[in-house]
C-alpha cells in the first residue's frame, strides 16, 4: 500500500453542500425571500435550497423557487457558479445560480418552513439591505446578472440517466 493509500484510510472524507439559486427580475425589482434562520435572525437571500437525492440542478431551482416564493418559473440561463465558504462552521456551498422568468404566481401555497414571506425589491433596495443579508452573494449575483453575465442552461449536462 502506497504513502497516499495509507492516508486516505485515515482522513475523514469532505463534501461541498451542492446548493441551486434563481435570479427573477420583473419590471425592475428582484424576486427575494425572507427567511428566519437559526430560530431569531431574519435575513434576505434569493429563492435557493439545497440539491435532494436523484434531483437534476434544474429540477431543484425550479422546486425551490416554486417552494420558498409561490412562483413558477422558467429557467433561462446560468448565471454562474459560485463558491460560499463559512469558516466558522467548516461548511462549504458550491451554488449554481439560474437566471428565470416568472411564468405563473400560486397565492395559496404555503411557504416553507422558516421563509416569512416572499418579495420583490430593487438593487438599490437590497443594497441598502446590505447587513440583512443572508451572505454577500444576493448582491453579488444580482450586480453580476445587471452586467450581463450569462451562460446557456447547456453548459451544465444534468441528467439523470
Amino acid at each position: 500500500m502506497s504513502q497516499i493509500d495509507s492516508k486516505a484510510d485515515t482522513q475523514v472524507r469532505w463534501f461541498p453542500h451542492a446548493t441551486v439559486a434563481t435570479i427573477v427580475e420583473k419590471e425592475g425589482k428582484f424576486l427575494l425571500v425572507e427567511e428566519l434562520i437559526n430560530g431569531t435572525e431574519l435575513v434576505l437571500n434569493q429563492p435557493a435550497g439545497h440539491v435532494e437525492n436523484n434531483e437534476t440542478f434544474f429540477q431543484a431551482a425550479i422546486r425551490e423557487t416554486y417552494e420558498e416564493t409561490g412562483w413558477k418559473v422558467e429557467l433561462e440561463s446560468v448565471l454562474g457558479l459560485y463558491v460560499y465558504r463559512v469558516p466558522e462552521r467548516d461548511l462549504t456551498f458550491h451554488r449554481v445560480t439560474f437566471i428565470a422568468r416568472a411564468v405563473d404566481f400560486d397565492p395559496s401555497l404555503t411557504l416553507d418552513e422558516g421563509i416569512v414571506r416572499a418579495l420583490w425589491m430593487t438593487r438599490d433596495e437590497i443594497a441598502a439591505a446590505k447587513e440583512r443579508l443572508r451572505s454577500h452573494l444576493v448582491l453579488e449575483c444580482v450586480d453580476d446578472y445587471l452586467n450581463g453575465k450569462q451562460f446557456p442552461l447547456s453548459m451544465i449536462q444534468d441528467s439523470l440517466e
